[in-house]
């Protein structure tokens, strides 16, 4: 089994990508799609529609786990959004199954605390995946968290 984590954003969408065999995880890769803010919002989703549909075709992931959206005031709300819904799109035309995990759900499950800080949730992923050095940038790390979210779900601790 492989999977793709996804943290959504419109400057930055963290991805990080884990194979699962015989309930042992291998870290395969992990980075952002990185939009520029000169662009106009729609040329930045576009970027993200083609790089996304990239990493999927290299990395092949049979399913996906996707933060969701949680509403707060902020200027940037409506353009995350939109680019969750292009992340989303990408994902359901390539047939992938999509779970989807709040922050707090992703912070219980990997550091047992719903409260859980960033270094806390970095800890607990280069534990889990056996890493000797700290996924950057933080939207890769959260990306990680993200599938391994969804792997503990799957009984694969």
């Amino acid at each position: 089994m492989r999977i793709i984590g996804i943290d959504p954003g419109l400057g930055r969408v963290g991805y990080g990508v884990i194979e699962v065999i015989k309930d042992k995880k291998y870290f395969l890769d992990c980075g952002v799609i990185e939009t520029s803010k000169n662009k106009k919002e729609e040329d930045r989703l576009f970027e993200i529609y083609n790089d996304l549909n990239t990493l999927i075709d290299h990395w092949n992931p049979n399913i996906a786990a996707v933060e969701k959206f949680f509403f707060y005031r902020s200027s940037t709300t409506i353009s995350v959004v939109q680019a969750r819904g292009v992340i989303m799109m990408v994902l359901a035309s390539k047939e992938i199954q999509i779970s989807e995990y709040s922050p707090a759900q992703v912070k219980l499950t990997i550091a047992g605390n719903g409260k859980a800080s960033k270094k806390e949730i970095l800890e607990a992923v280069m534990f889990s995946l056996n890493l000797n050095y700290a996924p950057r940038p933080d939207d890769s790390a959260d990306a990680l968290a993200i599938a391994l979210t969804k792997l503990n779900e799957e009984g694969i601790n």
